[in-house]
């Protein structure tokens, strides 16, 4: 009894919060009515009020009464069954003899139902024929599939009251399954048909209505349609429709009986009430439940002191007692429904605690498998923890401060993941970097930048805020730089800021001032081994921010070079780093020659619209100059605004990072000094060559460049520096 109880209580709350989120159709009440036919969702007249246009219904108000009809196959319904079925006025098949007045006629094609969620019944329909000497084939796209043939009476006169079909001017026979398009081929070839002059006729047709509705059979021939059982389901690409819009207490069943609607999106499904509950199981709250106590008989056959309680589903047959003993229910009752709350309370408590010991275990696994052990052993290496160098952020946090990771936050792509931008509980903007899936290859990348940004600290270098390694996908928190990248700024007209010399010249003397800090004043040297524009940021200021770590490197301070696997971006590649695979720190000085000469000229590092020999910017400008043509392929912008000692000063700083034999390129103190000098307007020996001088380092640099482009560009092209660790070049 208390259990009886407590489980109405907990059914009746499901059903509240069932009602309570459940989806309805706003504009439609469900149900329509044309003439005396009642139509049912997912049927429909108005639009939105049916599921798919197959089940639009149109009501027809020029036959008199209104009339509903199928729009798609134009057949009038005359009922719709929420089981599966509806009835249709469908077209009678027939066949005239030739006499002597004129020639044989036949009847058009029937209506095909292929592709259409509409079928003919087998059980509810037969094939009829009514005729003399008949022969009725019924055909479908495979071939012959039924037939029968009837004989003339032997007084050659049709009965005025047969209630019979039985071979005798009339026959019939059963159907196939899943039939959906069908020819009726009556032809009058047995008995003595060939004096005859009524015409053959042959249909599907309800078979109820057919033999019990009608006293005569042979009234058919006076009609132009009949009553036809079509069976109708739902196609299962309209699943996720039906979900969202169906009743709580309903089931959904593929034609093969599974329960599952995921599969073949060819499959198809009906809906059922579940047992106990009546109604239209494709609408919210749709099927209601039954008063089983409303029919007097359904505790009759107990005890007459039983009473009758109807339930979510069912009804129950309690003891009817007394006041004092219904008391006693009561209470006891009460007091399980108690029990059952404290056990509910206490159920949740264990759930919640277990669920948070499962989140913890998760946590500590994605920690390790994103390479939190690695961090901290690696960080640990220079006596500092984790949480001194970076801070470890929640993963809520950066969820709620991105909303969910929203596409509208994107602030860029590339190949190591994606960066958002978010907002963090104390309101400071930053960059949240949502990694790709950590594969064990990536790993150590990923971890690098991680170490090598935790031990920057200069004013011209992206920082790291903290990380967040305990979801699936690693998210790294930087500050927020909110100008965009220097290759934007050149490429992309900005006429509110635009790109001067004066700005141009302070960019590229903050790069090279932040990566003399990384070759020379980091606490270990650090090589970034992928120097571009696109990896240099702009703040608000439009001071230059160094950016993506993820391929530099800390080497010791007695060592010279890294001998790596080639990684770079073609255009900003060092030619002798691709050639030989070591590393140095004039491998940097290479690819801040190519920026170099992109805030001189504001060409790309790599275009397809210059020659094939010069598609690599750095060639290109050092053709153009040993063509005494600098001048020509200078910036408008930059010639509008710099003098022309300060243009060949910095190229010719450029130049000499450029060479290929990377000890004669200055190193990135020297660049950072020379910039300086150009900024102040000092003259130092080195920016004061005159332009014969300069002429000098082009003609020996360009011999070089002759020797190795070629070559170059062919290893780039058949794949030699691609490796299954290597970035595109």
């Amino acid at each position: 009894m208390g259990m009886t109880v407590g489980m109405v209580f907990l059914l009746w709350s499901m059903n509240v919060f069932m009602k309570a989120v459940g989806l309805a159709n706003s504009s439609c009440s469900g149900v329509a009515f044309c003439g005396n036919v009642t139509i049912p969702y997912p049927f429909g007249i108005e639009p939105g009020c049916y599921i798919d246009d197959w089940f639009a219904i149109g009501c027809n108000h020029t036959l008199g009464s209104p009339k509903p009809f199928l729009r798609r196959l134009d057949l009038e319904v005359l009922d719709i069954s929420l089981e599966g079925t509806l009835r249709v006025n469908y077209p009678m098949s027939w066949w005239c003899p030739m006499n002597e007045t004129k020639n044989a006629t036949r009847s058009a094609e029937n209506v095909s139902l292929a592709s259409s969620p509409f079928y003919f019944s087998k059980s509810r329909n037969i094939f009829i024929a009514m005729g003399c000497g008949n022969l009725a084939l019924f055909r479908s796209s495979v071939g012959t599939i039924a037939g029968c043939m009837s004989v003339c009476d032997v007084k050659d006169t049709i009965p005025t009251n047969s209630s019979s079909c039985n071979g005798i001017d009339c026959c019939k026979s059963t159907i196939p399954s899943d039939l959906d398009v069908f020819t009726a081929d009556i032809t009058g070839k047995y008995g003595n048909f060939t004096g005859a002059k009524d015409c053959n006729y042959g249909s599907l047709v309800d078979q109820k209505w057919f033999e019990e509705n009608l006293t005569n059979h042979f009234e058919v021939k006076t009609m132009s349609q009949v009553p036809v059982v079509l069976n109708w389901e739902i196609n299962e690409s309209l699943s996720s429709l039906v979900m969202k819009s169906k009743s709580s207490y309903s089931t959904c069943q593929l034609a093969n009986g599974s329960s599952s609607l995921l599969g073949n999106m060819s499959a198809t499904f009906t809906c059922t009430c579940d047992f106990g509950f009546e109604g239209n199981p494709y609408l919210v709250n749709g099927c209601q439940d039954i008063d089983e106590c409303a029919d007097p008989e359904s505790c009759r056959f107990l005890d007459l002191q039983y009473r009758c309680v109807n339930i979510l589903g069912g009804f129950d047959c309690l003891p009817d007692f007394d006041h004092k003993s219904r008391n006693k229910i009561i209470i006891i009752g009460i007091s399980i429904g108690i029990g059952l709350l404290f056990l509910f309370v206490g159920g949740w408590w264990s759930y919640k605690v277990v669920k948070k010991r499962k989140d913890i275990k998760l946590k500590e696994k994605f920690f390790k498998r994103n390479g939190g052990l690695l961090l901290q052993q690696q960080l640990s290496s220079s006596d500092v923890t984790v949480e001194k160098m970076i801070k470890l952020f929640n993963s809520k946090d950066l969820e709620k401060a991105t909303d969910n990771f929203n596409v509208n936050r994107i602030l860029g792509q590339g190949g190591q993941g994606t960066v958002y931008k978010g907002m963090l509980i104390d309101g400071k903007i930053v960059a949240v970097k949502k990694s790709k899936v950590i594969d064990e290859g990536k790993l150590e990348e990923f971890v690098n930048e991680v170490v090598i940004l935790s031990q920057i600290n200069h004013r011209n270098v992206v920082k790291l805020l903290g990380c967040c390694l305990e979801i699936e996908v690693p998210l790294l928190v930087y500050e927020f730089i909110p100008n965009g990248t220097l290759s934007q700024y050149l490429h992309n007209q900005n006429e509110e800021f635009p790109a001067t010399w004066d700005m141009r010249l302070r960019i590229a003397t903050e790069v090279a001032g932040a990566l003399f800090y990384l070759h020379s004043a980091a606490s270990t040297p650090i090589y970034h081994r992928d120097i571009k524009t696109t990896n240099i940021l702009l703040d608000d200021k439009y001071r230059a921010k160094v950016a993506d770590f993820g391929t530099s490197r800390s080497i010791a301070i007695d060592q010279t070079h890294l001998t790596t696997t080639v990684q770079g971006t073609y255009g900003y590649l060092d030619p002798e780093y691709f050639q030989s695979s070591q590393f140095t720190e004039k491998s940097d000085v290479y690819s801040f020659g190519v920026v170099l000469v992109e805030l001189l000229t504001g060409e790309k590092a790599i275009s397809s619209t210059r020659t094939k020999e010069c598609r690599s910017l750095a060639t290109y400008f050092i053709h153009s100059m040993e063509e005494n043509k600098l001048f020509d392929i200078i910036d408008a912008r930059v010639m509008k605004d710099a003098k022309q000692e300060e243009i060949i000063a910095v190229a010719n700083l450029a130049i000499m990072c450029l060479d290929l034999n990377g000890k004669k390129r200055p190193t990135m103190k020297e660049v950072t000094m020379q910039l300086e000098a150009v900024q102040t307007l000092q003259k130092t020996p080195n920016v004061q060559q005159n332009y014969e001088e300069l002429e000098y380092v082009i003609t020996e640099m360009h011999e070089q460049w002759d020797a190795v482009s070629t070559s170059t560009m062919s290893h780039v092209n058949s794949g030699v520096a691609s490796s299954s660790g290597a970035r595109p070049m």
